[in-house]
């Protein structure tokens, strides 16, 4: 299969679980390319089993990498319980830090409150913030969710302060105004998160 489950950017390994997404960002690296950092295709013929992603890593030298991350051409949320998983496995067999990039709509896809899930499996959550208020998220993000998906952002990246160390809210560089990524750093201090401008990839 032309497609990358495991791959690496930099010196992590990031965790390729499904490309399934409830947002259509307008700069979304989906719509320029089908690859980052080393892999193949990041389209995915078929989503892999928590077994399979298990063996991916057995087979890896893991001792080479600083963080595992979940993120690829789709939102990991939507395999929530695969997430859970494969983050428990990897922290009880290679002890190294999880991180996960999030567009934080996993409450609406899920229809509950996950962040309690990711207590001791996730070290850093980074939410995809993108905007300072809800008329420019449904612009840019355009969630399939509709009206309300912001504050539900909101309200799981408040909700993750509670359960798991580092919380990140991150828009990215070029696509705001200096006003408004001074009012996302605003939003993300309101809700005890730090704040990253993200490069235009």
């Amino acid at each position: 299969m032309n497609n990358s489950i495991l791959y690496e950017v930099h010196n992590n390994l990031y965790v390729n679980l499904t490309n399934r997404c409830p947002c259509a960002c307008v700069f979304c690296l989906r719509n320029t390319t089908d690859h980052v950092g080393n892999s193949d295709s990041l389209w995915l013929d078929k989503e892999p089993t928590v077994e399979e992603v298990k063996r991916l890593f057995e087979a890896r030298d893991l001792a080479k990498y600083e963080e595992v991350v979940f993120c690829g051409f789709g939102e990991p949320t939507e395999r929530l319980d695969a997430l859970l998983e494969i983050a428990a496995f990897v922290k009880e067999r290679y002890h190294k830090p999880i991180r996960l990039n999030t567009n934080g709509l996993g409450d609406l896809v899920n229809g509950k409150n996950i962040a309690p899930l990711l207590a001791g499996k996730v070290d850093t959550v980074s939410i995809s913030l993108n905007t300072p208020n809800e008329a420019r998220y449904m612009e840019n993000v355009r969630p399939a969710f509709g009206e309300g998906s912001f504050a539900a952002m909101l309200s799981f990246a408040k909700e993750c302060v509670k359960y798991v160390p580092k919380v990140v809210l991150s828009t990215v560089a070029t696509t705001l105004t200096a006003e408004e990524e001074a009012r996302c750093a605003e939003i993300a201090r309101s809700v005890g998160a730090f704040y990253r401008i993200r490069p235009f990839e």
